[in-house]
């Protein structure tokens, strides 16, 4: 699936991974000063690794190809999940209901992740772990 004239801008998963990059990188700029360099950076580096594997799988020469970068993302969005259970359980910030908001957002594009890699062919070889499709 070669991607020519940038349309991975194209693609809903692309655009919704980008609305919540913003959206993390505004939230976690509300994080301790001390957590710049710690929990800040990494959450920072996970979702931008987000819509930068759409983007650079959308390259790619087949959809097999662009399932492994798909699921690249989705990985780094697993990421970007533990990070709240992290500011709230080391009580670095106080506003839950915004993180739980943030939660519900990132779960939606799990969601959306997951069924285009599908969707591309993707399979997930499980390791003895139970998963559900």
């Amino acid at each position: 699936m070669l991607c020519v004239e940038s349309c991975f801008r194209n693609l809903d998963i692309y655009k919704r991974a980008i609305e919540y990059s913003t959206r993390i990188y505004k939230f976690s700029a509300k994080l301790p000063t001390n957590e710049k360099y710690g929990l800040v950076s990494q959450v920072r580096r996970a979702v931008s690794s987000i819509p930068l594997n759409i983007s650079e799988g959308a390259g790619c020469s087949s959809n097999k190809e662009f399932a492994l970068f798909i699921n690249y993302a989705y990985r780094s969005r697993n990421e970007v999940l533990t990070c709240p259970e992290l500011i709230i359980t080391l009580n670095l910030y106080k506003g839950k209901e915004e993180i739980d908001i943030l939660e519900k957002e990132g779960v939606e594009l799990s969601r959306m992740i997951y069924a285009f890699f599908k969707k591309l062919g993707g399979r997930i070889y499980n390791l003895g772990l139970k998963t559900q499709d």
